[in-house]
């Protein structure tokens, strides 16, 4: 047991690898990456708070197979929090990333990505029998997933992610980038008022055609992968209600342990520009605290 707060967290295999490749290093283990989610906490929580947490899980560490886990289960410690949502055939009951012991907890079960969507979840009545509408959930940011195809790379997204920064910005609103911790960049635009997330998708969607439209040759807003070599494809579809992102701070199932990490905009525009481990973002948050503050704002409420 390892005490977090006011709770005790069970931990086992703590030796056990779950990043081979790490460098200089060594490997990463269960232990380190709890390590990680406990010292990242403070910053990592605001951005999931009240937002259903889907995990993706690789308890055999990295090299070997994952899958997603929305449900929590049954062995789950009862002081988890967590919200259910009632669709038209079933129901889920998903965790809430709360705390600092609800974070180890997601690291001793290997859940090394964590996936929010773009709402949160603050109803009077998360278990009422009444089927939940994913465009009905209120948006209080939006989000747009830079991913580069065949004969591009980190980069290209960069020029892609400056291009939708001065739009967004000539509307008044702020956009901050996060390196994904995978190949590309991630925009994060915090809204003004909450809106349903069929108005986000429909908003992000005219801002991703707007510079596809600019850049035809170099951007695509076509999920067909044949349609993406030797461009950057904006992914304006996961401000869907129903989809979600890898948060801010999570790591990702990568060889190295990557994050999705907040970056500043000099250093998108940097030609060096890299993904970052997790040791590098505990120093910078050190340093620096955490960038992607200006994205949390107060309790989503529906704009009258």
């Amino acid at each position: 047991m390892v005490t977090v707060g006011d709770r005790e967290v069970r931990i086992t295999h703590p030796d056990r690898v779950l990043y081979p490749a790490r460098g200089r290093s060594g490997a990463v283990t269960k232990a380190d990456v709890i390590d990680y989610y406990r010292g990242i906490a403070q910053v990592l929580l605001p951005h999931a708070q009240l937002r259903p947490v889907t995990r993706k899980r690789w308890p055999r560490g990295v090299g070997e197979e994952s899958f997603f886990e929305k449900q929590l289960p049954s062995s789950a410690p009862a002081w988890i929090d967590r919200c259910t949502l009632v669709h038209r055939t079933h129901r889920t009951t998903y965790p809430l990333a709360d705390s600092e012991a609800a974070l180890a907890w997601f690291g001793q079960q290997a859940a090394l990505e964590l996936h929010a969507p773009q709402w949160r979840h603050d109803r009077p009545d998360p278990g009422s029998d009444a089927p939940d509408t994913p465009g009905a959930f209120l948006a209080d940011r939006l989000v747009f997933d830079l991913d580069p195809g065949e004969q591009t790379g980190l980069a290209d997204c960069a020029r892609v992610a400056t291009a939708i920064r001065d739009l967004t910005e000539s509307n008044g609103l702020t956009c901050h980038p996060v390196t994904s911790g995978s190949k590309g960049i991630h925009l994060y635009v915090a809204l003004d008022r909450p809106v349903v997330s069929n108005d986000a998708v429909d908003a992000a969607r005219q801002v991703a055609d707007e510079i596809a439209g600019r850049h035809p040759c170099t951007v695509t807003t076509t999920m067909r992968k044949s349609e993406r070599h030797g461009k950057v494809f904006i992914d304006w579809s996961q401000n869907n209600g129903a989809k979600t992102t890898v948060a801010p701070y999570s790591l990702r199932g990568r060889d190295r342990p990557t994050v999705a990490a907040p970056r500043t905009w000099d250093e998108i525009e940097d030609p060096a520009l890299r993904q970052l481990t997790f040791d590098e973002v505990l120093r910078r948050v050190d340093e620096q605290g955490d960038l992607l503050a200006g994205l949390v704002r107060g309790p989503a409420r529906p704009s009258k």
